[in-house]
């Protein structure tokens, strides 16, 4: 589904070149589900819009089912995109004025597709959501909002699904069935690309790549054993944070 060799992602910033990404190689299986995790300026980010055809490499190249896409032509990569990938994001970006059907139904206008609304209401019976097709976004609660963004990623068929921190914005328990509907899908054949920063969102997948300063320093299969060491080492960030905040003084009345 995905072969990267040696990407290279560099901005300049006034007199300094910042590499965002540094010669990343990666390939990922159709029906993979995948996590890439890293702190923040890891580089994450970077290769999630990379890998999906929101922005160009400075140099490297990119395979996408069996196709080059590093050196095509903005409109070409619309096309990509709409045919091979869906997006969820942390902020869901619905557009609130419009109902969950019309948001789900919107890229097949875009790529003036016929019926539309049919695919949408399918799409939200996929995620469990076909009694709320005529509820706008803040009717729904946010993880009603999430699945109504995992409904829209899908309503083409893609083969592969990118989603950028998708319980960011939710309690543990709603990130909770939200995680259970990316296994489902999963489990249906679609390929999973899941940033996050959480290890224990990141513990769910079948590979866990770990970024720092913009290259790969781990690639890893997840078994019982690294299950746990990712589940502690979030344990132990998490005594950290909890340990620095109780010692910070009490703010001034």
């Amino acid at each position: 589904m995905i072969r990267i060799t040696n990407l290279t992602k560099f901005y300049q910033m006034g007199d300094s070149v910042v590499h965002a990404l540094d010669g990343v190689d990666l390939s990922v299986e159709a029906g993979e589900f995948i996590s890439i995790t890293g702190a923040s300026g890891s580089g994450k980010s970077t290769i999630m819009h990379l890998i999906g055809c929101l922005d160009r490499p400075t140099t490297g190249e990119y395979i996408l089912a069996d196709q080059r896409v590093d050196k095509l032509s903005d409109r070409r990569l619309a096309g990509i995109r709409n045919k091979y990938i869906g997006f969820v994001f942390q902020t869901f970006n619905l557009i609130n004025r419009t109902t969950a059907m019309d948001n789900v139904a919107l890229p097949l206008v875009y790529a003036r597709q016929g019926h539309a609304r049919r695919l949408a209401s399918a799409a939200l019976e996929r995620v469990g959501l076909g009694q709320r097709s005529g509820h706008k976004p803040n009717e729904l609660s946010g993880g009603e909002r999430q699945r109504v963004a995992i409904a829209r990623a899908l309503v083409n068929n893609p083969p592969l699904l990118l989603a950028d921190e998708p319980t960011g914005n939710l309690d543990s328990k709603t990130g909770e069935q939200i995680m259970s509907l990316f296994h489902e899908l999963h489990q249906q054949g679609v390929t999973i690309v899941l940033v996050t920063h959480e290890m224990a969102i990141a513990a769910q997948a079948q590979r866990v790549i770990r970024m720092k300063d913009g290259k790969i320093v781990e690639d890893r299969r997840v078994d019982e054993a690294f299950r746990e060491q990712l589940l502690a080492e979030r344990l132990a960030a998490t005594t950290a944070r909890i340990t620095e905040q109780s010692r910070r003084p009490p703010a001034a009345p």
